[in-house]
């Protein structure tokens, strides 16, 4: 009998790991067994840390941090590549030096990492991949940025971490130190290392003090604007991997604030006041998205929240946080500009409206839009989770780069 309650045990330990691992996958992905297992760990990781939320051990992102701290390795140095910890503006970097000589003066990215603004770090084994190898492809200077996270700091700190970094790089005397080319410089990031470089562009604009214009902005599925949190690409992924709708309004709320009040009104979708109904004009996706994207979407007008915690919090109404609601005007001077987009995710309409915005006031813009995948893909290019689309869209991007920085 022990016996059979042991494998009666067994056997439902099996069922439910399965039924746990197994979600339906969209029908266009690549080695759906890889994604579901991926899936399925970043949803364990996150039970796991709203438990501890909810027992009061740990704020859910501190908890996060936990996780993501496995992943840290050391700036190690490899026969192309110096990589050395340092700070540039008071504020932490890791620097990637090339080591073969250059004909002339080179190439740079200034490179901000994903983690909705509350986990992650240059020193992630896969963001120290990705900037390694730009590095190393492009024979280019790289400087990836640790800006401090929520919920220890929010908004406007690590925007403005990530713009003094920026300005410092690009002063005369520290691009020559380099042996920097100044009119080869670019900004770069993914997800809401991708909402950074878009603000950074922006302010770069209006900053007299900066002499140095940047040659490109690369955007890979950037988050860029925080007034509608029901576009249709948040309604069709809603569940999908890495990023569902609920975890980016929790990312969101907490690049503002850890009053739960905020969270609460962004997932309802009712949190803009009356008084900034004109800033819907923007991200109105009824103009601003292609047919395709559209279809069996019908645009509504936006259910208006308190004024309260728009003055309370106004920083999800600032362009330096949601680069989308910056004007054409303000847009028309904005660099070269490359743009990835993700078929399942939630931010997928904010990358495309902003690229259809760029375009529209004549800035040249390169739109990848790789439909049959998922958020933060470029992530999954270290073992054992290594997927082939995070490859082959890394490479368009480091591509991109090549030819056009």
């Amino acid at each position: 009998a022990a016996m059979g309650a042991k494998l009666l045990g067994l056997c439902l330990a099996a069922a439910l790991l399965a039924y746990y691992i197994y979600t339906p996958m969209p029908e266009d992905l690549e080695e759906p067994w890889k994604v579901m297992l991926i899936s399925a760990a970043f949803r364990a990781t996150g039970h796991v840390c709203e438990a501890a939320d909810q027992l009061g051990l740990m704020h859910y992102m501190e908890a996060l941090k936990v996780f993501t701290a496995i992943e840290y390795i050391a700036p190690t140095s490899d026969e192309n590549v110096t990589v050395t910890d340092t700070e540039f503006s008071h504020v932490a970097v890791r620097l990637y030096l090339p080591r073969k000589p250059s004909d002339g003066l080179r190439r740079a990215v200034v490179y901000f990492h994903g983690g909705g603004w509350c986990v992650g770090q240059a020193g992630m084994k896969s963001y120290d991949l990705l900037t390694r190898w730009t590095s190393n492809r492009l024979n280019a200077v790289v400087v990836s940025v640790n800006y401090r996270l929520a919920p220890k700091y929010h908004f406007p700190v690590q925007f403005e971490d990530v713009y003094s970094v920026t300005k410092f790089f690009l002063q005369s005397s520290v691009l020559s130190q380099y042996g920097v080319d100044p009119a080869r410089v670019c900004v770069a990031g993914d997800s809401a290392g991708g909402n950074l470089a878009a603000a950074v562009a922006q302010q770069l604009l209006e900053d007299s003090e900066v002499k140095t214009k940047l040659k490109a902005q690369a955007l890979l599925y950037p988050a860029l604007q925080t007034l509608d949190l029901n576009l249709p690409s948040y309604q069709e992924n809603e569940n999908k991997p890495i990023l569902p709708r609920l975890f980016m309004v929790r990312l969101w709320s907490e690049y503002f604030t850890s009053d739960s009040s905020l969270r609460e009104a962004m997932a309802s979708n009712r949190h803009v006041p009356v008084e900034s109904s004109h800033l819907f004009q923007f991200v109105n996706w009824s103009n601003l998205l292609p047919e395709e994207l559209k279809k069996g979407h019908v645009y509504t007008s936006p259910t208006y929240g308190s004024s309260e915690l728009a003055q309370k919090y106004p920083g999800f109404l600032d362009p330096r946080a949601a680069p989308l609601l910056a004007s054409d005007a303000q847009l028309r001077g904005l660099p070269l500009t490359y743009v990835l987009t993700c078929g399942h995710d939630v931010l997928r309409d904010d990358g495309v409206m902003y690229a259809g915005r760029l375009r529209a006031v004549g800035v040249p813009v390169t739109h990848d839009h790789a439909k049959d995948t998922f958020h933060g893909v470029m992530m999954f290019v270290s073992s054992p989770a290594s997927l082939a689309v995070g490859h082959r869209l890394l490479n368009r991007y480091i591509g991109w780069l090549d030819e056009n920085l």
